[in-house]
């Protein structure tokens, strides 16, 4: 079951398990943020872009096994990795997994058919920063293979007529997340920013857009991550514990 590097780690949620290989990536509060944030309903239709190990996947389906989530990623041994992972928890049912370019993505998944797109995607321009000697790493944490605007032109293309756009990413970025949200038709419709201290600048936004919506955006609570005594917040106990997810899976 593991190759090289690997070991197997708890997903926190639902006794899930993931695989996973330090030398390449781990999955990160960011990606846990994420899947509370994003709007999942029963019966959805799910893309994750640059899936990566599978954890958004993993972790929105622990909200509800009623979704079909399909994760594209461009890495072959990351996608062997992660179809070992889906394996391991007993979940092909509900996750499949597909190699592929994200600035490919309707080509290759079809146009308008999903219901939700979910992207934790690269943070730093191409030619800012200290760019990894590992390939893995460096396209994880950069935008060496696609950027922002392939993240939510490629993701809009995918949405049906009232589908929902979530990331996750940097407040820096924010102005250029919500111009190409609107350009490609996106109408940001709730936002939240992350924390890690009260008396911090905030680290991370989550914002999530419908496809041909009207213009009303909620500005949700800040959340932080640890309080001032530096413990975590009630709330991260709460996501890290699960105890926010529905009693019957």
């Amino acid at each position: 079951m593991l190759k090289g590097k690997e070991r197997v780690d708890s997903l926190l949620w639902r006794g899930l398990k993931i695989i996973q290989n330090p030398e390449w990536f781990c999955f990160s509060l960011d990606a846990v943020l994420l899947a509370y944030f994003a709007t999942v309903r029963p019966g959805d239709r799910v893309v994750d872009l640059g899936t990566g190990t599978g954890v958004i996947p993993l972790l929105l389906v622990a909200r509800t096994r009623k979704v079909r989530i399909t994760g594209l990623e461009i890495k072959a041994e990351i996608i062997d990795m992660a179809r070992r992972t889906i394996s391991l928890n007993g979940l092909t049912e509900f996750i499949s997994l597909v190699q592929g370019d994200i600035k490919n993505s309707t080509a290759i998944l079809g146009l308008g058919q999903y219901d939700l797109v979910t992207s934790n995607p690269p943070y730093a321009r191409a030619s800012t920063g200290r760019i990894s000697m590992s390939p893995i790493k460096a396209a994880a944490k950069a935008e060496i293979l696609c950027n922002l605007e392939d993240v939510v032109r490629e993701g809009t293309g995918l949405l049906n007529a009232e589908g929902r756009l979530a990331l996750i990413h940097r407040p820096s970025r924010l102005a250029e997340i919500i111009f190409y949200m609107k350009q490609y038709g996106i109408e940001p419709k709730k936002m939240r920013f992350i924390y890690s201290r009260p008396e911090k600048e905030p680290n991370l936004v989550l914002v999530e857009g419908i496809k041909n919506g009207k213009k009303d955006l909620v500005v949700y609570p800040p959340l932080y991550v640890y309080d001032l005594s530096g413990s975590y917040s009630k709330e991260m106990t709460e996501i890290f514990s699960g105890s926010f997810l529905p009693k019957k899976w």
